[in-house]
Formats: C-alpha cells, structure tokens, sequence
C-alpha cells in the first residue's frame, strides 16, 4: 500500500519539481507537439497505432528499469544544473521512470507521460546549444524522438548544430523513419542497430528496425527486437518487444518460440495496458496452430496468471475455437474456465457451458449440445454471443431434421401409376413401333434441360456445383500463374 500511494503522488512531486527549476517557460519555448505518440498509419510506426513507442535504458537508476521500488527515494527527484536549469538527460531519466511504471501496471502515470513528453519539447528548444557537449544530452534528445516525442523538435535541433554534436546518420534515418520512410533506410538502419548495441540508444535504434523490417524480413525483425529487450529488460522496450515477437510468431506459424515469448510476456507485463493486444494474439496463436499445441503447455504459461485472467483468456480462447471449428481446443478451454468459474450459475460459468455446447455442435452430440446451448438465459450473453447461439441453432436445426418424404421420389420418372418406362422410352425419348427406327438420341444438353425443367431441385444443385467448378478452375489457374 505504500508503494501505491508514493507512485500516486508523482503527478504532484514532478509538478512541484519542474515549476520550481523554471523549466516551463512557454515564453521561451516554441509551442508543444501536438500528440504526445508515436507517427501511426504505416508499417514501420515506432509503436503501431495509438501507442507510446517503446523508450530504452538512458544513465537511469536501476529501481526505474525494473520493478518500482517501494521506497520514497525511488521517486524520480528532477534535479539541477550549476546554471538552475534542468538538463534533457535528468529529464529524460524521469519520462522512462514514467513509461516504465505505466508497463509495469501504474496506469496512473499516464496522465504524467503526456505532461513529461510536453516538457521535455519545451526544453529541448530553449535549451542552449552548448548542452550538447554531453553526449547523454545528445542521446537523451534521440531517445526522446523516439519515444513518442514530437519528431518536428529533432528537425529543429539538427537544423541547428552548427558544431556536429548529432551523428548525421542516425538523425537521417530517424527523420525518415518518423516520416513514415522507414524502408528506404532498413538495411542502413539494421547496420545502424548493431554498431550501436551497446550504447544507450541502442535498443532504441533495435525496436526502431524491428518495426521496419518485420514486413520484407520476419526473421531479422526477431532478431532486433530479441536484441532490443535483452539491451532493456524489464522496461517499456521489452513489453513492446516481446509483444511484437509474437505477432510475428503467430503469422510464421513459429508456435514453439510464440509460446516462449507469450510465458515471458505473462510473467512480466502482466499488467500492461496493452496486455489485451497481447491476449488477442496469444489466442489466435492456439486457436490457428490448435494441432501443434499441446494443453499442458497452455495450462503451464496460463498459471502464471490470477485465476480471473485465466478465466477470461480461457473463454476467449473457447469461443475463437469454437467458431474456427477447433472442438478440442473448445472443449479444454471451456472445461477450464468452468473449473474456474466454481459455482455453474454464474455469468462465467453460463459463458464456460455456452462455448462447450458450441463445440459439440459439429459432434455425434449435436441434439444434447442443441438443447443445453437453448437453455442459457439471453442476459448471460452478449449480442455477438447471442447471434452466434442463433446461428448455431440453425446449424443444429438443419442437420437434426427429418427428410421431407417428397424429396425421396425426386429421382423418379414422370410416368403413369404402375408402369415403367422402357430403356427404349427413357433413351429414346418416347415410344416407338417396334421394328421402327427410333429418332436421333437426344444430346446429352437436351437432357439436362429437361431434367432441369422438370425438377427444380435438379436444376438449383446443377447451378450450385457449376458455381463452386467454376471457382476451383480459378483458384487452379491463379496458382499455376
């Protein structure tokens, strides 16, 4: 409880800090980034849509990289130059407290993260050039651009060095990158990464490649964000990261290292707000790859959860099952959650009996799976829930009714009560004297027609299987394109 408290007062003590150093000064400052995220709307985005870009490790204590210490001194203290000034590298030490906390489960300090990116811009710009005889400044200002900063300001500050403080070829391919021309840098930017691996930007400049290399090259992309979280561990770097690798792992079919990176994951940044992001590919790993997991090993990475989020995970990995027509995968985790769901009459185990029966539709238990799934009240389900149980009952209403007697005689021929017709008639067409010479045989088209004619059930089947041929042959010629 101590701990909480203390990291609920950070809005107030950064506050109190940053307006007593002077550092405001909006006289002096040129006016703010508009958005405190990353540039979204192409695929190298530093942190995808609507999040904050991973930051990475910059001279910062070791409670900010991990996890926060329970402390008062473990506070972030915004501290001062000889000259009164904040300098952007103690700055910067605060912004990755605050992005670090936000991973870690203090959402909190969300609120803080906006207000410390803003401040950080105001001072970069009045800062006097002369700072960046520190090279932690220099890196504190390349750190800041690509931790959700306003990328406007690095222009600002390149434009500026007249004495060649900033490595050109790093800003050259941070402009592009945050410009949304990642890829005509990638390969400079991969080279980029690894001479700088050991630095304090290095797994920045390793997340930043990942994101523009994952498109043309899954497998390098792995690699530098492999080197981006071990560079960083415990940090905003490593959720984003790991969380990417799956995503990776899940479109390649990678199910052994998705599984590794997902226990990771769980054991880290559980409570993460981008955990639900995670969740959603974690089930899509299993649900897609159902035949190369094994139940024991999502037992295993799920128990590192509070049985509530194992739950959940549980029903939400039934019901993707379920619908993808994955039983077995269905039937587990629907057990799972009924298990944790203790007593059946609540919401959660009506959800956990709901996904079972859905998997049994497909089964030699359709009727009993029909009849349970009826039984659940509609307020236990969402309306998709609710369109997905009147789907299903459709289903399990066509396969359990009996065949209309009338279609057992469709086959048959028009022909009088107690007769038959000759193979003579039925290939002729009609009678003829016997001895006499029969008309030409009707084509094999004639005959068609006038099935179809005849039978309406004969000429709908005939459409549909001219249709589903005609959409092989396409599917067949494209892949032999």
């Amino acid at each position: 409880m101590k701990r909480r408290q203390h990291r609920h007062l950070l809005p107030l003590a950064f506050s109190l800090a940053l307006t007593a150093s002077g550092v405001v000064r909006a006289e002096e400052a040129a006016p703010p980034a508009a958005h405190a995220e990353a540039p979204a709307g192409h695929a190298e985005a530093p942190a995808g849509h609507g999040e904050t870009p991973a930051p990475a490790e910059a001279e910062a204590p070791a409670a900010a990289h991990g996890a926060a210490t329970s402390t008062a001194e473990a506070l972030p203290v915004v501290p001062q130059d000889d000259g009164g000034d904040t300098v952007p590298y103690k700055m910067l030490r605060s912004l990755q407290f605050v992005q670090d906390s936000v991973v870690l489960g203090d959402h909190s300090a969300s609120e803080m993260q906006r207000f410390m990116l803003g401040t950080i811009d105001k001072r970069l710009r009045a800062v006097d050039p002369a700072v960046f005889d520190d090279d932690r400044n220099v890196d504190a200002a390349l750190i800041y651009a690509m931790s959700g900063g306003n990328p406007q300001t690095l222009e600002y500050l390149v434009a500026r060095d007249v004495n060649g403080y900033f490595d050109n070829r790093v800003t050259d391919i941070l402009r592009k990158y945050l410009s949304g021309k990642g890829l005509l840098v990638a390969k400079t930017l991969v080279d980029t990464a690894e001479e700088y691996k050991d630095k304090k930007i290095g797994p920045y400049l390793a997340l930043v490649g990942g994101n523009v290399t994952i498109a043309k090259s899954p497998e390098e992309a792995l690699k530098l964000y492999d080197l981006a979280r071990l560079n960083a561990p415990g940090t905003i770097i490593e959720e984003a990261a790991l969380r990417r690798s799956v995503a990776i792992c899940v479109d390649k079919g990678l199910v052994d290292q998705g599984l590794q990176y997902s226990q990771r994951y769980i054991r880290r940044f559980l409570h993460s707000p981008y955990a639900s992001q995670f969740a959603d590919l974690f089930v899509k790993l299993l649900v897609d790859h159902d035949h190369d997991v094994k139940p024991d090993d999502v037992i295993g990475i799920l128990s590192f959860m509070d049985e509530a989020r194992q739950r959940e995970i549980y029903l939400r990995i039934a019901r993707a099952a379920a619908i993808a027509g994955k039983g077995e995968l269905a039937r587990m985790a629907a057990g799972r959650a009924q298990a944790l769901s203790g007593d059946n009459n609540n919401a959660f185990g009506a959800l956990a009996d709901f996904y079972g029966g859905m998997a049994a539709i497909p089964t030699d238990k359709i009727d009993t799976a029909a009849r349970d799934i009826s039984t659940i009240a509609d307020k236990a389900l969402s309306p998709r829930d609710q369109i997905l149980r009147a789907a299903a009952r459709s289903v399990a209403e066509q396969v359990l009714r009996q065949p209309d007697a009338a279609s057992l005689t469709q086959g048959s021929a028009n022909t009088p009560d107690g007769q038959e017709a000759s193979s003579e008639q039925a290939a002729g067409g009609g009678s003829a004297g016997e001895g006499a010479v029969p008309d030409a045989m009707p084509s094999a088209g004639s005959q068609s027609a006038d099935l179809q004619n005849t039978d309406p059930a004969f000429s709908s089947f005939v459409t549909s299987s001219r249709s589903q041929l005609d959409e092989i042959d396409g599917l067949l010629n494209k892949e032999s394109n």
